[in-house]
């Protein structure tokens, strides 16, 4: 497990340069914020969590409980969202929106791709909406 990335992931990789390319600009894992966000814009008061389906226990088809050693599974994925729904909290306490991108909005079966999942985070920032989910259309 030590070798899992949790920053600059090819996901995040994908999303940030296609917002970049649209001429966004952004911080990148602000240590100030709760959750350090894999995207910050402060000019929109906005940021954006990039979360792996299987790491973040997301109901998808991305994602399945391990068979071995259930109960550590168990306990770190529901710890991994438990610290996700605190952050989530604290961040719209301090009046920043969220858009969470899930894993599966990119890869696998169901995908939007990156072009789409992009368009959308685009009209997300412009349009001053609260909060939003991006995941895999089905």
């Amino acid at each position: 497990m030590s070798n899992v990335k949790g920053k600059n992931t090819g996901p995040e990789l994908l999303i940030r340069k296609a917002l970049f390319a649209k001429g966004f600009r952004y911080k990148l894992h602000d240590k100030k914020l709760p959750g350090k966000p894999d995207l910050v814009f402060p000019k929109y008061n906005a940021v954006i969590f990039i979360h792996g389906c299987f790491w973040h226990g997301h109901d998808c088809h991305l994602f399945k409980w391990p068979s071995t050693r259930k109960k550590f599974w168990k306990n770190k994925i529901n710890r991994n969202r438990d610290v996700d729904a605190r952050n989530y909290n604290q961040l719209k306490a301090q009046g920043w929106w969220i858009l969470t991108i899930w894993g599966c909005a990119i890869k696998g079966k169901y995908k939007l791709g990156v072009v789409e999942v992009a368009n959308l985070a685009e009209h997300w920032l412009k349009h001053g909406m609260r909060d939003k989910v991006i995941k895999g259309s089905r």
